[in-house]
């Protein structure tokens, strides 16, 4: 790693209270690299040799099973995946691909185990850092459970609006057919919800999105902190 990425590094929440030391000796075996879109960085069943740290770009995670894919997450800095299996020592449940021109942080996972061992505030941190990943996958279950197609679909559309600056306008982050798979749906069914949503001010053209109606949005929505807060 270049000595001018360090603090960039350093700054992570990871590792801004890890003794200097045990910090130095950990990114001494790192790699920070930039990967193409669409590239395969890794497959599920194999080992878990590295963790990943997205710090620009967007990484895909999804899975295969009986012929049929789904996209699990999308990893948007700054964000880790596969700290689970890195801490267990165990095969990774999911494959991952860039969705855009990604820098990445790799970390062998022997040097995160040993780091986790050694330096108390860096275990507070990673402890941190799966119990909020974990508060994430409850809240999306419960989004897949507990709402119809065009709910999640509305939900997610006032949550891109928030992140987007909330003009009336919407960028689609990827690809409807990467948004379906997100939201459990097939591309069909999120056709669908888009045509459903037209009465409540949702206006598609390709992927942009207009909003015209968002009182009449939030009301069909009903969205849920418990559900749709990411910060908490």
């Amino acid at each position: 790693m270049r000595p001018s990425d360090l603090p960039q590094v350093r700054a992570l929440q990871l590792f801004e209270s890890m003794s200097g030391s045990n910090f130095e000796a950990l990114v001494q075996a790192a790699y920070l690299q930039t990967f193409p879109a669409q590239l395969e960085l890794i497959a599920e069943g194999d080992p878990a040799d590295f963790l990943y740290i997205v710090i620009e770009g967007c990484v895909e995670l999804y899975a295969r099973s009986n012929g049929r894919e789904a996209t699990m997450a999308m990893v948007r800095p700054v964000g880790t995946f596969i700290l689970a299996a890195v801490l267990k020592d165990a095969a990774y449940l999911m494959s991952a691909r860039t969705g855009q021109r990604s820098k990445i942080l790799l970390i062998p996972s022997e040097n995160i185990r040993e780091a986790f061992q050694k330096d108390e505030a860096f275990a507070r941190a990673i402890v941190g850092e799966l119990a909020s990943c974990y508060r994430g996958v409850v809240k999306e279950h419960k989004d897949l459970k507990l709402r119809t197609a065009v709910e999640r679909l509305a939900n997610r559309l006032l949550r891109y609006h928030k992140d987007q600056g909330e003009t009336g306008f919407i960028e689609l982050p990827h690809d409807k057919r990467t948004l379906a798979s997100v939201l459990g749906m097939t591309p069909e069914n999120l056709s669908r919800a888009f045509n459903t949503l037209k009465p409540y001010g949702v206006e598609v053209d390709g992927g942009t999105i207009r909003l015209t109606d968002l009182k009449a949005l939030e009301t069909l929505a009903k969205p849920n902190p418990l559900i749709d807060d990411r910060g908490t």
